[in-house]
């Protein structure tokens, strides 16, 4: 397992990235190392699949910790990142403690009922009190945006405070902070009282040259002219008025089926075939098509 305190230098962050299989360029390698020192959480802003969630997955293998991940989405509250109660269990306790009662004929005491049926073994932890009670943790907090003003408001709380309030338990600390790594695809502004209390980065489509390099790390037996097959039709693709430009994970997933079905290079039959690996709407994929000669194009 590697401790933060053990990378010195940005360039040490991107190496241990690397050898993961996710190529950090220095602006990503810097706010990696600087949350790992500092301590801040990263808040990772950019279109869909350029990396973030790859990212936190990638510094979770590097420092050999769990990673811990809370989807958000629309009308999501503080009791499904945090914890719940198993009342079924809850339910078999109080009944068997009835039926023991009822056996000895001995009174139940309410309060030693109540203390007993919000033991930790009942406690259900959600994704940010998993994370605070597992040293050390990496934790996910993906898709912020989609939540609403009130979580971030609870987040805040979290993050600031690096704890938890269990009203039938007390407060649960974490003893080594977990790493945090927020994502935002920017369907909306997150309020900047959030964003204050992370570290920045936008993450943006690599180039060329870094996408290619990325296809050949993932999937080293791709050939080097796949490789730049996929990814300068990929590069095309991005420039057309899409509803859901692809991703360095559709990428991949295209070199992927390319492969399997055989191809040894980028050609409009293959292209035609495997579409579906790289674009997810039937209008994106009509307009793919139509502009596919142009796409291929050497």
């Amino acid at each position: 397992m590697t401790a933060a305190s053990e990378f010195d230098r940005p360039d040490a962050v991107a190496a241990a990235l690397e050898r993961t299989g996710y190529l950090a360029d220095p602006g990503l390698a810097s706010a990696a190392f600087l949350a790992l020192r500092m301590g801040r959480p990263l808040f990772c802003e950019g279109e869909p699949g350029t990396g973030k969630t790859a990212l936190a997955q990638a510094l979770a293998e590097v420092l050999g910790a769990p990673l811990v991940r809370l989807q958000c989405h629309e009308g999501i509250d503080a009791a499904q990142a945090l914890y719940d109660w198993d009342f079924p269990r809850q339910l078999l306790h109080l009944r068997t403690m009835e039926a023991a009662a009822t056996a000895s004929g001995d009174a139940l005491d309410a309060d030693a009922v109540e203390a007993s049926l919000y033991d930790r073994r009942f406690l259900l932890a959600r994704p940010v009190l998993e994370a605070l009670q597992t040293t050390p943790s990496v934790l996910l907090i993906d898709e912020v945006d989609r939540a609403d003003d009130e979580f971030e408001a609870f987040l805040l709380e979290v993050l600031a405070e690096n704890s938890v309030t269990i009203p039938e338990i007390g407060v649960v600390r974490a003893e080594t902070p977990p790493l945090v790594v927020l994502t935002s695809n920017r369907t909306r502004e997150v309020h900047d009282a959030l964003k204050r209390r992370c570290l920045y980065l936008w993450l943006e489509h690599p180039d060329l040259g870094r996408e290619v390099a990325i296809l050949k790390a993932r999937m080293p037996q791709l050939s080097d002219e796949l490789a730049q097959q996929v990814a300068q039709a990929v590069h095309r693709l991005r420039g057309l008025d899409l509803l859901k430009p692809p991703g360095v994970a559709e990428s991949l997933d295209w070199a992927a089926a390319l492969e399997l079905i055989g191809a040894r290079h980028l050609d409009l039959e293959s292209a035609t075939t495997t579409l579906g690996a790289v674009l997810k709407y039937r209008e994106d994929a009509d307009r793919a098509r139509d502009a596919l000669d142009a796409l291929l194009a050497s």
